[in-house]
């Protein structure tokens, strides 16, 4: 195995979300783990999620970060309304207390160490050639917003950081920012 890349590819990706078919949780785990690839998101800034930050009719999502991040409000795609229809519906048969929007069969706050165990069993399950957690998550949006040519500013901004040394790895590793050279 090769554990010294920290991201998953979109083929990987994309794997492990088929992985997720047919899941006892499928409905919150495909849109958690979207949700965490899509914006970029912690694990407890996932966790830390409520209810009100989701609004479906604006298309919004508001992210708050942690570790002194910046928090902003980011777009849900169509797919990422579809899954946060799906999960919620799920969820508002399920009574509970909470405002959290992930939360586990017990009704309770997802826990961190529930999401690393079903990332590692999806991981397995998807034949990854790699050990896959979270994070790996988080990184896979940086570099793959690189790939799709944002802006350095931009995708320090998406994901929060407030050093832009944060930031760079994802676009100095990008070959396509070398395409328009030498034409």
């Amino acid at each position: 195995m090769n554990d010294e890349r920290k991201h998953l590819t979109g083929r990987e990706i994309e794997k492990l979300l088929a992985a997720v078919k047919g899941a006892r949780h499928e409905a919150r785990d495909r849109c958690l783990l979207v949700m965490l690839f899509r914006h970029g998101l912690r694990v407890s800034e996932a966790l830390a999620l409520k209810l009100n930050a989701v609004d479906l009719d604006g298309r919004t999502l508001h992210v708050t970060r942690l570790k002194k991040g910046l928090s902003t409000t980011h777009p849900l795609r169509g797919d990422e309304l579809r899954l946060l229809r799906a999960w919620l519906k799920v969820r508002a048969a399920m009574t509970t207390d909470t405002t959290a929007l992930f939360i586990s069969e017990r009704r309770g706050v997802l826990s961190r160490k529930t999401v690393w165990a079903l990332m590692r069993r999806y991981g397995e399950a998807a034949e990854l050639d790699i050990a896959a957690h979270p994070h790996m998550l988080r990184h896979a949006c940086g570099f793959a917003l690189a790939d799709q040519g944002a802006d350095t500013r931009l995708i320090q901004d998406y994901l929060g950081h407030r050093n832009i040394q944060h930031t760079v790895r994802y676009t100095a590793t990008n070959p396509a920012r070398f395409e328009k050279l030498w034409r």
